[in-house]
């Protein structure tokens, strides 16, 4: 199983975060619009320099195959490429829809994947960097599948599929797991539950806490420190930026 450790790392200013893109395999009209806007702002961050940061759920589905990649997702990962190429150094931090990551995307695409998550030491500010899954009291019985669909074994089996079988079959699965709207007092549970997490993280030396997948865009001045919860790609276009002295969240034009 991947190492749950946490790295220390030092980035290149100024630091971009996003999170919970879900790229999808489908070319409907709002995936079209949605990628338009996403190499929009690649092609911005490219422009500033530093570094970007994707928080995990880049994909809706991500499983790399020895030989294969999905076609769906060239135009991206071409804009990505180039942003390296320009010299944004690019930091992937694995999600639930996205782990299942290989040479492809390790070395060639991205500069450094996270299994778990990272710390930043930036400008004397410690930022913590997490997918978030996992996290919440009452997700025991996720944490159990997770634990399945991560294990080498399931893995190395799943690898014996075929990739347009395996795909069909993720898909089937991510649709059936796709509600990102949820009840104002579901999303007060998680937000309260976050901001306890992050709290605790930030009385043991984080400055700044920063995290995906709750599909909430939220910023939270704590007692000590920052939080902030990413949003997504679906419905905000959101993106946090860390110039060296201030960590604000953003929407996309």
């Amino acid at each position: 199983m991947k190492s749950p450790s946490v790295s220390f790392q030092t980035m290149d200013l100024p630091l971009f975060f996003i999170s919970d893109v879900h790229l999808r395999l489908s070319a409907v009209e709002s995936e079209t619009d949605k990628r338009e806007s996403l190499i929009d702002f690649i092609d911005h961050v490219a422009e500033q320099g530093g570094s970007l940061f994707i928080v995990g759920d880049f994909f809706d589905f991500w499983f790399e195959y020895k030989y294969v990649i999905p076609k769906a997702y060239f135009e991206i990962l071409s804009a990505l490429q180039e942003a390296k190429r320009k010299g944004v150094t690019l930091n992937f931090v694995l999600g639930n829809h996205d782990y299942w990551t290989g040479e492809f995307i390790n070395k060639r695409i991205f500069d450094k994947v996270y299994d778990l998550e990272t710390v930043l030491e930036v400008g004397g500010k410690q930022i913590l960097v997490t997918h978030g899954d996992g996290l919440l009291s009452w997700e025991r019985g996720y944490k159990i599948f997770r634990a399945i669909i991560r294990n080498p074994l399931f893995i190395f089996l799943y690898r014996w599929i075929h990739p347009d079988l395996g795909y069909t079959f993720a898909r089937w699965i991510s649709r059936r797991s796709r509600h990102y709207t949820h009840s104002d007092e579901y999303n007060d549970s998680v937000m309260g539950e976050l901001t306890e997490y992050a709290g605790d993280k930030c009385k043991n030396g984080a400055d700044y806490v920063i995290m995906g997948h709750y599909h909430q865009a939220k910023e939270v001045n704590l007692t000590k420190g920052k939080l902030i919860v990413l949003g997504d790609w679906i419905r905000y276009n959101t993106f946090a930026v860390f110039d060296g002295d201030n960590l604000s969240l953003n929407y996309w034009r």
